[in-house]
């Protein structure tokens, strides 16, 4: 399944490689004067590189062809949730379930509001490299991670087999996990996204042993075919106690939240936001320039939307999501 994906962004990076910073738009990402007055938006920024993928392209948007003046604010998740509330972020653009702070923010308080799906499919769960499965192919069984602990112990670890995890302001059950399914393993932080991405490109080039957190949409996964770990099957409300839980994630649909008073406001950034969605695939390719081919987030959107003018045309007219 993921040759096709590796070909679809390798094709396009080979495409775009060659226009440069002088090369001439499409008609449709020429720059014209806004028909309508903007304004202003602050974007939260949470702190995975396809979220920045997310705001990169919304924002070149907003700004080269709307007109509005952005501002992108780099915070966790729960910071973000509380800009919303204090108005100092109009928009989460890659939100990832908290249904706790829909109750509080959405549901009791009235300050933020849905705005419609983002069009990723989140999953969240444990990953070992692709070597591991080809040498030892029942590791991917939860119920087998015991007799490989050894195997995977580290300084860090305390004489157990080491799971790694990313940021620690990340969704994360993993210490539960453990503990409710006897592992003989304990989880230790990697302390961000793009150590996560090291240790998993180190261990698959040196074949070495690692079991960590990670998820999709991921660039990475173009390049390597991570093997997630079947832990135990995620049944409704098998999470409700953060202590308690003993399953694997759920599936997220990812969703976009807003400012109340931004949605109300209305105008043409509010409805950028509103039509906005794409694939797991195009934000892996937005994603990929950022991180593995180091461009701008500027430059990564300018490209990608050039190289999509329909897709951004959809985005820009609908008047309605």
């Amino acid at each position: 399944m993921q040759a096709p994906r590796i070909a679809l962004a390798l094709t396009l990076v080979l495409t775009i490689a060659g226009c440069g910073s002088g090369s001439t738009a499409s008609p449709r990402t020429s720059s014209t004067a806004p028909a309508e007055p903007c304004g202003s938006i602050t974007i939260a920024v949470n702190p995975w590189v396809g979220y920045e993928a997310n705001a990169a392209v919304v924002a070149y948007l907003a700004e080269k062809r709307l007109g509005c003046k952005v501002t992108k604010k780099e915070v966790d998740e729960q910071t973000a949730w509380q800009g919303l509330d204090s108005g100092e972020i109009d928009v989460i653009l890659e939100n990832w379930g908290h249904e706790d702070l829909k109750q509080k923010y959405i549901e009791e308080k009235h300050t933020a509001v849905r705005v419609g799906p983002s069009g990723n499919k989140g999953v969240i769960g444990w990953y070992v490299p692709p070597w591991m499965k080809k040498t030892y192919p029942d590791i991917t069984n939860w119920q087998n991670l015991n007799k490989y602990a050894n195997m995977f112990v580290t300084p860090q670890s305390e004489g157990k087999g080491q799971v790694l995890d990313g940021d620690p302001s990340y969704v994360t059950n993993d210490e539960a996990l453990v503990k409710n399914l006897n592992l003989n393993y304990k989880v230790v932080y990697a302390g961000s996204e793009q150590a996560s991405i090291k240790a998993f490109r180190q261990a698959e080039e040196k074949k070495a042993p690692l079991i960590g957190y990670f998820f999709e949409p991921q660039w990475l996964h173009l390049d390597i075919e991570l093997v997630k770990i079947e832990l135990p099957e995620y049944k409704a409300g098998c999470d409700a106690d953060a202590a308690k839980v003993a399953c694997d994630y759920p599936r997220y649909e990812l969703d976009k939240i807003a400012s109340k008073k931004f949605v109300e406001k209305g105008g043409p950034a509010a409805r950028l936001i509103q039509n906005f969605q794409w694939s797991n695939d195009e934000q892996d390719t937005v994603a990929s320039f950022i991180a593995k081919y180091k461009m701008s987030p500027d430059e990564a959107a300018k490209r990608w939307v050039e190289a999509n003018p329909d897709r951004v045309e959809d985005w820009l007219t609908k008047s309605k999501p």
